[in-house]
Parts: C-alpha cells; sequence; structure tokens
C-alpha cells in the first residue's frame, strides 16, 4: 500500500480524506494557499507545502505545483478530492508522466466522460438514454440562440467542463439565451479555465437521481445503489438523500444498469456518479458523468457501510475490487444538507468573516439514529471569499426515511456558528416542509415553494408557547445566578422576587405575549401559562449556545444568542428575539420607540464582500427597473445586480476591480 499521498484540495474534502488515509496508516500532505495557511486540513496532514497566492488560479489549479509538491515531500500517490484538478485530463497526464499516481480515474475515461459534451456523444453510442440536445461545441450567443429554437423552450446552457452549479443557466427565451450564454462562459472561464458550452432541451419538473458506480483496473464495475439531490437551488445541490423515494428495485436494477454499462464502455477504473435527469414517471435520461469523489458520497456510505475514499485508494493501488454486486445491500436511509456560509435571507448571497462560534452537534450512533459531519472548519476559522464557501456537510442515517429527516432536523438545531451568515435556518425550514417530507420533489422545489426567497419566519402556535417558556426557563436560571454574586449589599430582610413574567417574543406590531409564572421543582423548572403547566428539563448554564433538554416531555434542541436584555432562541428555521420582563417593566418596555432602517433607495449597495467585475451604466445615464447595473463575482459565482426601479445614476463609487465588503455603496441614484 501505498505510504505517503498529497491530497491536492482544501476544506472538508481534504479533511475527509486525510481521515481515511489515517485509519489505513498512510502519511498524508496537505497544499495550500497562502489564505489557507491556518486551514483545518493544514494542521491535519502530517506534512504541508504553501503552493501560492489566494486565487486558485495561482494555487490549486497549477498542475506543476502539486507535483513539484509531491516530489519535495516523497508522496507517491495524489487524491483529487472534488473541484479544481479532480476532473482535468491533464492533470492525470503530468501525473502519469512523473510516475505518481493518480487516486482517480485513468485520463481516457476523464477525456470520454468528464467533458460534458464528448460524455453525452459517448452515451448515446452505449445505447443510454439521452435528453434531447445539440451534441457539438457552441460557437457564440447567436449559435446557441438558434440551437434554441430548434429544440424549443425551456432549454439548459451548459459549460462542457462545469460542476457545482456554476456555468449552467436555464432559458425561457431568446433574450435569456443571450444574456445566459454570456455569463455561463465567462464563469467556465474564471472557474474552469474552459469556456466552451453546450444546449440541451431542460426538462420541466425534473428529478436529478443519481448512481454512484466503483470500478478498478482489473475490469471490474458495480454501482453502489442512487442518491437523489433534487433539492436544488441555482442547479446547485443543497439537500441530498438515499436511497431515492422515486425509485422501485426494477427501475434502480435498470439504471443502475446502465450506470455500470457505461463505466464499462470508458474503463472506468476508480469511483464515479453518473447522473440522470428522472420524470416523475420513473423515465429516465443520461445527464452526465462526474469522474470523481461526489460532494454528497457520504449518503451512499452511510446505506453500504463501504468507506469510498478508502476503496479508491485501493484500486489506484492496483487491488481487486473487494465487492461484487451482489454483495452491495442498501440499508435504512441517509439524509445530507450542506451548510453554507451564505445569508438566505439576502437571496443566499455568500458570506465571509470569522467563525467566532462553531459548535456542530455531537456525532456517532444514538441508538437506531447516527449523525456524521464532515467538516474542514473550527471555531476561529476564517470564511474565504476566494473559494467556495461550504460550512460541513451534516448527515444523518436512521432504519426510515422520516426518522432519518427527524433526526436531521434535530441535529440542524443543535448547530450552532456565530460570526458569519449561514443557511441553517432555511435547512430546518425544509426539514418541516410537507412536500419534502412527503416526497414530491423536483428540481423546482425550492424556486416554486420560496418564490419570493426565504425570511426566518416568526415562530407561532405550540412552538411560539414553547420558546417562550425556554426563555422564561433561561431567564430564571439567569437571575438565580446573579443572586448568588458574591459582596452583595446584605438586606435586613429577604427581597420578594415576583415569580409573574411577561414573555415578548419579537418588537412593536410583531409582538407576542405570553403572561406566565416561574417556580422550580425537584430537578426542573416548571412554567404555568395560566391553568396549562409545562415542565422543562435541562442542563443548559449561562453561556452555552444550544439549549438542550425537553419540554413538557419532548425532546428540543434550540439554538441560543444573547440580545440586550433578552435572547434570540432558533429552532426549526423560526426564530425570535424574546425578553422576559416583571409586569411592571413590560408596561414600560411597551412605550418605547422603534427605531427604522436607514433609506436606501437612493443607492445600490454590494451585496456581498465581493470583486467588481464590471459596471454596466455611466453617471447620468436613465435606467429602467430590471436593467443590468453592475456584476459582482464572490466565491466562483457571478451575480448580476439589476435596478429595482426607472432611476438616474447620480454617481459611481466603484469601478471594475474593485473587492467590497458587504454594503458598501456602489452607485448612487439621482
Amino acid at each position: 500500500m501505498f505510504k505517503k499521498i498529497l491530497i491536492a484540495n482544501r476544506g472538508e474534502i481534504a479533511c475527509r480524506i486525510i481521515k481515511t488515509a489515517r485509519k489505513m496508516g498512510i502519511k498524508t500532505v496537505a497544499v495550500y494557499s497562502d489564505a489557507d495557511k491556518d486551514a483545518m486540513h493544514v494542521a491535519m496532514a502530517d506534512e504541508a507545502v504553501n503552493i501560492g497566492p489566494p486565487a486558485a488560479a495561482e494555487s490549486y489549479l497549477v498542475i506543476e505545483k502539486i507535483i513539484d509538491a509531491c516530489k519535495k515531500t516523497g508522496a507517491e500517490a495524489v487524491h483529487p478530492g472534488y473541484g479544481f484538478l479532480s476532473e482535468r485530463e491533464a492533470f492525470a497526464h503530468a501525473l502519469k508522466a512523473a510516475g505518481i499516481t493518480f487516486i482517480g480515474p485513468n485520463a481516457h475515461a476523464i477525456a470520454a466522460m468528464g467533458d460534458k459534451i464528448e460524455s453525452k456523444k459517448a452515451a448515446a453510442a452505449a445505447g443510454v438514454s439521452t435528453v434531447p440536445g445539440y451534441l457539438g461545441e457552441i460557437a457564440d450567443a447567436a449559435h446557441a440562440r438558434a440551437i434554441a429554437e430548434e429544440i424549443g423552450y425551456p432549454v439548459m446552457l451548459k459549460a462542457s467542463a462545469g460542476g457545482g452549479g456554476k456555468g449552467m443557466r436555464i432559458a425561457w427565451n431568446a433574450e435569456e439565451v443571450q444574456e445566459g450564454f454570456d455569463r455561463s462562459k465567462s464563469e467556465a472561464a474564471s472557474s474552469f479555465g474552459d469556456d466552451r458550452m453546450f444546449v440541451e432541451k431542460f426538462i420541466v419538473n425534473p428529478r436529478h437521481i443519481e448512481i454512484q458506480v466503483l470500478g478498478d483496473k482489473h475490469g471490474n464495475v458495480i454501482h453502489l445503489g442512487e442518491r437523489e439531490c433534487s433539492v436544488q437551488r441555482r442547479n446547485q445541490k443543497v439537500v441530498e438523500e438515499a436511497p431515492s423515494p422515486l425509485l422501485d428495485e426494477a427501475t434502480r436494477a435498470k439504471m443502475g444498469a446502465q450506470a455500470v454499462a457505461l463505466a464499462k464502455a470508458v474503463n472506468y477504473d476508480t469511483a464515479g456518479t453518473v447522473e440522470f435527469v428522472a420524470g416523475q414517471d420513473k423515465s429516465f435520461y443520461f445527464l452526465e458523468m462526474n469522474t470523481r469523489l461526489q460532494v454528497e458520497h457520504p449518503v451512499t456510505e452511510m446505506i453500504t457501510g463501504l468507506d469510498l475514499v478508502e476503496e479508491m485508494i485501493r484500486v489506484a493501488y492496483g487491488e481487486k475490487l473487494r465487492y461484487q454486486q451482489s454483495d452491495i445491500k442498501l440499508t435504512g436511509w441517509a439524509v445530507e444538507s450542506r451548510i453554507y456560509a451564505e445569508d438566505p435571507t439576502r437571496n443566499f448571497l455568500p458570506s465571509i468573516g470569522r467563525l467566532t462560534r462553531y459548535r456542530p452537534p455531537a456525532e456517532g450512533q444514538f441508538g437506531v439514529v447516527t449523525v456524521r459531519n464532515d467538516t474542514g472548519v473550527e471555531e476561529g476559522g476564517q470564511i474565504s471569499m476566494f473559494y467556495d464557501p461550504m460550512i460541513a456537510k451534516l448527515v444523518t442515517h436512521a432504519p426510515t426515511r422520516i426518522e432519518a429527516i427527524e433526526s436531521q432536523a434535530r441535529a440542524l438545531d443543535g448547530f450552532a456558528i456565530d460570526g458569519i451568515r449561514h443557511n441553517i435556518p432555511f435547512l430546518a425550514t425544509l426539514m418541516a416542509h410537507p412536500r419534502w417530507k412527503e416526497a414530491r420533489l423536483s428540481t423546482g422545489f425550492i424556486a416554486e415553494e420560496f418564490p419570493e426567497g426565504f425570511s426566518v419566519p416568526m415562530p407561532s402556535g405550540e412552538q411560539a408557547q414553547r420558546l417562550a417558556a425556554i426563555a422564561a426557563g433561561i431567564d430564571h436560571t439567569l437571575n438565580a445566578r446573579k443572586r448568588g454574586i458574591s459582596g452583595q449589599m446584605p438586606t435586613t430582610k429577604p427581597v420578594a422576587f415576583e415569580a409573574e413574567r411577561i414573555v415578548v417574543l419579537g418588537q412593536h406590531g410583531a409582538a407576542q405575549s405570553f403572561a406566565v409564572s416561574v417556580e422550580d421543582g425537584p430537578g426542573e423548572t416548571v412554567i404555568r401559562f395560566g391553568e396549562t403547566r409545562v415542565v422543562l428539563v435541562t442542563h443548559w448554564l449561562p453561556g452555552d449556545l444550544v439549549w438542550n433538554g425537553t419540554v413538557a416531555g419532548q425532546d428540543m434542541a434550540v439554538q441560543v444568542s444573547a440580545i440586550p436584555n433578552g435572547v434570540r432562541l432558533s429552532q426549526g428555521g423560526a426564530a425570535a428575539d424574546i425578553r422576559v420582563y416583571t409586569p411592571r417593566e413590560a408596561a414600560f418596555a411597551a412605550l418605547m420607540l422603534e427605531k427604522k432602517g436607514a433609506d436606501t433607495s437612493k443607492v445600490l449597495l454590494c451585496p456581498m464582500p465581493g470583486l467588481v467585475k464590471s459596471i454596466a451604466v455611466v453617471v447620468g445615464q436613465e435606467v429602467k427597473a430590471g436593467e443590468t447595473l453592475a456584476v459582482v463575482e464572490a466565491m466562483k459565482m457571478e451575480n448580476v445586480l439589476r435596478a429595482e426601479r426607472d432611476v438616474t445614476v447620480k454617481m459611481l463609487k466603484a469601478k471594475a476591480g474593485d473587492s467590497l465588503a458587504v454594503d458598501a455603496v456602489i452607485m448612487e441614484f439621482a
């Protein structure tokens, strides 16, 4: 077996590979850019080599620097993870020429399958059903429009070398083809160094289902079942599960057989994924093949018991597959949520900064439930603007789909992150969504269910009452602690403290209030809402970021953050600022004036920290609502900023090439 391997990647996937290598007794070498010198994967590896500036094009994407790091450290093999150089044919060739083993597919398979245009041709030749489209390279936007007219709208514009939702746009008319083609081509060039595009028919109301395949260098290929990845936003997966609730055994076998046949046709010899677009009637068409380890591979590992990274390392070394198709049994259900540094309330714009708090839920087996958290960050770490905004992948496994979803929901509630914006409230809302629970899915699920975007809802009904009870319990604990502070002035007689409290959720017109009384019981706190008695049992201490315990016998995890004169509690996707008053305090609080936000109607603010790619207007120009004002790039995605109403440009405060902070003024309007 290899004695030392180099991981040509960063973040959670680098850490994931290091864990398996360590388990196998293999030493590891990390590579890192200047921006990642203090990153978690650097600390975890046995050795680390700096490979240059923060920009990926000057560090992680430079083949010569990776090979040089191998030679310096004596690494015998390279695992590329996903993204970066993982599907670059030239990388596989360069490693082979240098006598270094690539822990990935052979160069021929990358060429045949890694290129989306060539892979569709290969799939068609192998008899795999494919989506109607134009399999050649698109010359320009006019060519794309002509093809779209022939195929019929809607169409999908895709970068041939794309992945992760980048370089992809859906176009519903000729105008959207023009703009989408230009944007996708630009994204593809900056993210992959390859701006070739193709066009295919977009299947309405589709599901995204993929088959995990595993091959060796002796001609053996098996499949490990499917993953459902239909819950997507901007073509990027948000939640994945395995198996798919759509498929039956017959369809699974049919899909698996096609995936294996395609892999064998190109002598595929490692872990890879054959992606299909599926209709609600279980019809399916080949979409593409990813010749690498997928982001969502943990859900397959959870239901099969295999370690895919270990299998990749073994077959790269030349070992035969240790399993036959008949050995693969799918057990239970797994759900994965991708936790991103992004603000779901601002159209999911990226968020960067320092993780002042990072407290994931406990990992391990809890009864029939298993919780796993794959991450590449730790408390105090920095989320950089240069790379993908993923913080972690939270995975739960249980005997049934509903149990896996419920355990995922509770794990999300117990995941505390501060310092940057994140999408946990959105993920928690998804877990409780009836359509998700009923598995009525399609790739349009998020757009259809959240057409106006996402805003964190206020708790209501029973949830509001339970959070009010927890807030009253927290306030009671804090008050008891204050009374125990030493050095207080003595009193001639004990102070009579009021048991009655007014719990206020929200402020002013949106406020809900509850009159409660609080008393201590044996190992519990009793909150009374009139005649209703709610018992809290918890070990929560002041400063804890998560309240874990039971409320009226129901197990709950609630995120807790301090605010002036109160706490902010978040649970199940809902959140509220909650203040606990005495009746007298509540009367005064109700008289407080509401602070109004600043008027931003006459300025364009940068919605995320990023790089200004272009300014589309000049001073004095009259702009109609919907027209492009500027393009800002952040975390490898280009974001078009449009006019929300008819305006006249008064002053430009930024230019192309400027790096801006969130809410920096880009331009002013008259």
